[in-house]
């Protein structure tokens, strides 16, 4: 029976053994239990519990815990979780037992002493690079239970993961004004990744409505009441050491537009409608603005009217008014999001205001040339309608039509080049505006201008100097200005000033007085020292003054010769014959001195044509030959001394002839010609010589050689028996020169040699005063005939030999010995 009722339940009615199975009982719930014995007599009394039993299950120790998992790895601790056992054994785990065993060694030992409840634990102060396997046994009050199966084995060691991540959010997030949005995410990495969150590149601050929350497993940015200023890209990087990840949100808090920007335009206003304007608003609410409101109210009534809601343009024509009436326009900006407060015009009455524009002031001509002018003008007032054409005329002074400038439109500048003109005429000019009302009336006529090139002032005169001096004056020499100003020079106007003084005296009073460029300034005080300038001047004005460079005392002076040569008297002088020679020098001193010229210490050729100005002297010969080359010299003297100057001049010319043209080695065939170089080379190198011959029956020269840099020449394939002419001429860069020519023909034979001696001399017959002789005929006769035999005697015992005759015939009788 159960403890708390008083009925017994029968269990079983017949059992045989001494022990029974009670099924049926409920869990947690105290019965008592009785026995009794039967026969087949009958049953025997009861025998009770002597206490209840409650009803539970047997205690023991613990199953094994389950899922033993490494949740962390460093190179010196292990971070292990796990889960309660299946069964507790009838009893509440009271505590936990983590044990670890170092691979290579046989025993497990305890890690820790905590009774570790919360199924999480880190194993520190391990040895990195070591090898461990955990397992973990539960405990009751019975005891401790199974161990878990055991890890893998687990280095120590820092575990590296890259970073993951895993987001909620899409690249682009649209927002109202005033709610909330969130942007969350996961993520993972080991070790444990850095969060950081952007907002178009700077760090996200946590304030009142923004919060950031990171856990080691997820992310989340959060913005409550969002507002227009937190639209920005949103960039959240999650970062350990071995890479990073980053994801991206474009979010558009988006709203109503603020207001059209003002004031409102009137661009157009007349008697029954306006044209107004306006600008977009600055900020469009994040949203493209889909419309413009545009409503109307006449200032004596209270109701708005409309104009349009329909329209994306920032213009709009407001119709349908009351001439006189004054009105008022609001315009208000739409979007997606709605509608913005309105922006409101000022007051505006209802008439035409417009007309043609009001005649430009007169116009101002600029930068004539001789056939350009350009005409400037001020804009006028456009009449309430914008300008959108110039009209410029022009018309000779004396004419009486204008004539449009160019057909082409002139806007928006307020300025116009007219091409075209006339050099040397008058013209004048006028401007009209235009408008779409029309033409306004032509501005006054602009004074009269020449078309002809701008004159400027011009430059200063160039290196005025004092070339002489006396003792009440001073001469003034310059060089005209560089620059004449596209104008004529007048004159010069030449100014002195006594040193000390601050005032400048004026020598000439206009300047067409000075037309040269030198000047004599008279009046002067003898022993003072005077400053000197001098000005250009030309139809535009004078120019700035050029300095003599140094104060003169007014004095007589003395001064020795002094030469300044020019490039044409150098040590050297080339000249080309039939060129012209110059030569010049500038000069110097006082007085001027005498100028003597000289060629080889003689006077120089009367061809020759010299000139002496006040500054220097010039010698000119033309057409130059060869003769005119050698020594010139240029002396000039005064009482102060003398100074001379020497230049070798050398015409460059053909050469001469060559001299000593001689013919040796004459053949039947050929001959060999010798000469030597011309006594002149015609002041350049002699390239080559040209040998020609002429047979003398024959008037035709034949070159035989052109080309020849030696001085000889081998002359062959003569004709046998031939005379011949031969002659040879030089050559240099500048031509050829003269021909020497050979004084006599040569005839092409073979040379003549003396014969040999006559044979065999005997005598024949002797008397007292005279010897009959008889020979023979030489073996050789020289090349040939043989024309006689010369006969000499000496007496016996003498040294000269006596010529008797000579014979034409192989023997002789010599007489009157």
């Amino acid at each position: 029976r159960e403890s708390d009722h008083r009925a017994w339940t029968p269990v079983t009615y017949t059992v045989t053994r001494q022990n029974a199975t009670i099924q049926g009982l409920i869990q947690g719930k105290a019965y008592f239990f009785r026995i009794a014995a039967e026969n087949i007599i009958g049953m025997g009394p009861f025998t009770e519990t002597t206490k209840e039993i409650l009803i539970r299950d047997p205690i023991t120790v613990p199953d094994r815990p389950e899922d033993l998992e490494v949740k962390a790895v460093t190179k010196n601790s292990v971070t292990l979780t796990w889960n309660p056992p299946k069964y507790n054994g009838g009893a509440d785990i009271t505590m936990y037992v983590l044990e670890s065993r170092l691979i290579g060694k046989d025993k497990f030992h305890k890690v820790t002493k905590e009774k570790m409840l919360d199924r999480k634990f880190t194993v520190e102060g391990l040895k990195e690079g070591d090898t461990y396997e955990f397992r973990v046994s539960a405990c009751n009050i019975v005891g401790q239970g199974k161990p878990s199966f055991c890890t893998k084995p687990i280095t120590c060691k820092d575990e590296i993961a890259p970073p993951t991540l895993d987001l909620d959010f899409r690249d682009k997030l649209i927002v109202r004004v005033g709610e909330a949005f969130s942007l969350t995410g996961r993520y993972s990495g080991k070790p444990a990744p850095k969060v950081t969150w952007l907002k178009d590149d700077t760090v996200v601050k946590e304030d009142d409505r923004i919060k950031i929350k990171t856990t080691p497993s997820t992310l989340c940015l959060g913005i409550l009441k969002s507002v227009r200023e937190d639209t920005g890209k949103y960039c959240v990087t999650v970062e350990n050491s071995t890479g990073s990840r980053k994801g991206f949100c474009q979010v558009n808090v988006v709203d109503r537009p603020s207001p059209p920007v003002g004031p409102v335009i009137f661009d157009e206003v007349f008697k029954d409608h306006m044209v107004v304007s306006w600008k977009p608003p600055l900020d469009d609410g994040g949203s493209e603005i889909t419309n413009y409101i545009i409503e109307k109210k006449d200032t004596h009534k209270d109701l708005w009217m409309p104009v349009t809601s329909a329209t994306v343009k920032t213009t709009c024509k407001i119709p349908k008014l009351l001439e006189g009436r004054e009105y008022q326009i609001r315009i208000y900006a739409e979007n997606l999001y709605g509608i913005s407060d309105p922006l409101i015009s000022d007051e505006m009455k209802a008439k035409d205001r417009f007309r043609v524009p009001d005649a430009p002031e007169q116009p101002i001509i600029k930068d004539i040339t001789k056939d350009s002018a350009v005409v400037v003008w001020n804009k006028p007032y456009d009449g309430g309608k914008p300008i959108t054409n110039y009209i410029v005329e022009k018309k000779e002074t004396m004419a009486t039509r204008w004539v449009k400038a160019t057909k082409d439109p002139i806007f928006p500048g307020t300025k116009f080049k007219v091409p075209d003109l006339l050099e040397g005429c008058q013209y004048e000019f006028r401007v009209s505006a235009e408008n779409e009302i029309g033409v306004g009336d032509p501005s006054p006529p602009s004074k009269p201008i020449f078309a002809r090139d701008p004159i400027a002032k011009p430059s200063p005169p160039v290196n005025p100097e004092a070339v002489d001096k006396t003792k009440n004056s001073v001469d003034l020499s310059w060089q005209p200005p560089r620059h004449d100003g596209n104008g004529k020079i007048i004159g010069y106007l030449i100014e002195f000033q006594k040193v000390g003084d601050e005032e400048w005296k004026q020598a000439n009073l206009t300047a067409d007085s000075c037309p040269e460029t030198n000047y004599k300034v008279t009046g002067l005080t003898e022993g003072l020292t005077y400053k000197f300038r001098v000005k250009a001047v030309n139809a535009a004005g004078e120019s700035d003054p050029a300095h003599v460079p140094d104060p003169v005392e007014v004095k007589d002076r003395l001064e020795p010769p002094e030469l300044i040569l020019d490039a044409n008297m150098a040590r050297e002088q080339h000249v080309k014959a039939g060129d012209t020679l110059r030569l010049s020098a500038v000069i110097k001193g006082v007085p001027f001195p005498k100028v003597t010229w000289k060629k080889e210490d003689h006077e120089v050729s009367p061809k020759a044509d010299i000139e002496v100005t006040g500054v220097g002297s010039k010698l000119e010969i033309r057409n130059t030959v060869h003769e005119d080359g050698g020594m010139y010299s240029l002396t000039v003297e005064n009482p102060a001394g003398s100074k001379t100057v020497s230049v070798k001049v050398v015409v460059l010319d053909k050469p001469g002839p060559p001299r000593n043209l001689n013919v040796s080695d004459v053949r039947s065939d050929s001959c060999y010609l010798t000469w030597m170089e011309p006594e002149d080379d015609g002041g350049s190198v002699i390239t080559n010589y040209v040998v020609e011959r002429k047979d003398v029956a024959s008037a035709q020269w034949v070159a035989i050689s052109s080309s020849s840099k030696k001085r000889s020449h081998m002359a062959k394939y003569l004709m046998e028996g031939t005379q011949y002419l031969f002659r040879v001429a030089a050559e240099n860069q500048y031509g050829r020169g003269p021909y020497v020519e050979t004084l006599k023909p040569i005839k092409a034979i073979d040379p003549l040699h003396p014969p040999g001696p006559p044979k065999n001399l005997h005598h024949v017959d002797v008397d007292k005063t005279e010897v009959s002789l008889v020979w023979n005929r030489p073996d050789r006769d020289g090349g040939a005939e043989i024309t006689g035999y010369l006969v000499e005697y000496q007496e016996d015992g003498a040294d000269e030999w006596t010529k008797f005759q000579t014979v034409p015939m192989l023997d002789c009788v010599v007489t009157g010995l």
